[in-house]
């Protein structure tokens, strides 16, 4: 059993906010948290936070490694090392468009990494290649096709893990959609062209999610409410939100957060191996990505993913959104669990919960991460 003490700054559990408090662990459970009887030992915030481990739904890469070109172990293990030290304690290792072989080869890595014990690991995310071309985005259309009797029983396979597929309903039958949701697939909708009541169905029908909203999808339209109309008016799916001041302008995000309830907003980084990777101009499927001043984009132009780490995208939401850090936490950490399933384990510092924590200073930037039995500096 070890504690942990923290002293001049904000604690942020479940049960509220802390002035300083003691984290007691045993293992990788949190079996008490309480106040500071006094201040022996105790680490000084200086006016910090310590706030519960993010979680991050979409991990393209990180630390020059792009989870597309390297499909190993090894390979999720380094990109979840570089978003660790910004504070993120659980994430999926998200494929882009590729053929039915390579994910099939991703899937069976992710199971071997958290059979191996890789920190963070909590499933992985598969994001295409059932999406419409007039939305590609970063995604080689030339990998696209549709949720076939080849693609299905590759996603539908019992895994470790959870399991999350993105793909545009008008692109995918009914049925087949159906086969995904009935193995326990998490599926979401992105890259997509659907329209207001296409978008509604899938909800209806069970889809959870919406992938970085308003990105890769039509704008609203007074009379053309499309998906992001439908995911504003709907209050059901999960909504992630890339907040790098690159992809959504601040005041479209804000109109976002104050249509939707809350609880189903959520913060994603879509992040490319740049991040945890200095300057880190890298490859994409053949093609060279430039990345400066936080934008990851081809020559033409378009972006491809982001730069973006989950410290970053809080202390950005703390601004845009004008909440405090505790609430901005909630959308790295405790949102992404429910849509994840994962609320009774993670998301939240209580007991009975893993001891997953980020420490960071009085400007919200990471000093250190503490994933279950690790602790690791920023």
């Amino acid at each position: 059993m070890t504690t942990h003490r923290f002293m001049g700054g904000m604690v942020a559990t479940a049960a509220g906010v802390l002035a300083g408090a003691e984290i007691v662990v045993e293992g990788d459970r949190i079996t008490a948290i309480r106040p500071l009887s006094d201040t022996v030992g105790a680490f000084d915030l200086a006016g910090g936070w310590v706030l519960p481990g993010f979680i991050d739904t979409q991990v393209n890469g990180g630390g020059g490694v792009l989870f597309n070109d390297d499909t190993s172990v090894d390979g999720i293990a380094a990109i979840g090392a570089a978003h660790a030290r910004f504070g993120t304690t659980a994430f999926l290792p998200t494929l882009i468009s590729d053929t039915p072989d390579r994910i099939a080869v991703a899937l069976d890595a992710v199971d071997a990494a958290i059979a191996a014990g890789v920190p963070g690991v909590v499933g992985v995310h598969i994001e295409g290649p059932v999406l419409n071309p007039a939305r590609k985005g970063t995604h080689d259309p030339a990998m696209f096709r549709a949720l076939d009797d080849e693609l299905l029983p590759i996603l539908t396979r019992r895994r470790r893990g959870r399991v999350m597929v993105t793909l545009a309903p008008e692109m995918a039958s009914p049925d087949g959609i159906a086969a995904l949701l009935a193995a326990g697939v998490i599926v979401s909708i992105g890259h997509s062209e659907a329209d207001y009541e296409t978008a509604l169905a899938a909800f209806t029908q069970g889809v959870t999610g919406i992938t970085h909203l308003f990105n890769a999808m039509p704008p609203l339209v007074q009379r053309q409410p499309g998906l992001a109309g439908a995911a504003l008016d709907d209050p059901r799916p999960w909504c992630g939100l890339i907040v790098d001041d690159v992809h959504v302008a601040r005041p479209v995000l804000r109109v976002a957060m104050r249509c939707r309830p809350f609880d189903r907003m959520m913060l994603v980084t879509d992040a490319m191996p740049s991040v945890g990777n200095g300057d880190g101009d890298f490859m994409l499927q053949g093609r060279r990505i430039h990345v400066e001043n936080g934008r990851c984009s081809h020559a033409d132009g378009t972006l491809a993913g982001s730069d973006l780490d989950m410290a970053s995208a809080v202390r950005n939401s703390v601004a845009v959104f004008d909440i405090p850090p505790d609430r901005a936490a909630m959308l790295a950490a405790a949102h992404p669990a429910a849509f994840l399933g994962l609320g009774n384990e993670r998301g939240r510092l209580a007991s009975g919960l893993r001891a997953d924590w980020v420490v960071l200073d009085a400007g919200l930037q990471p000093i250190a991460t503490h994933i279950a039995r690790q602790h690791l500096p920023a």
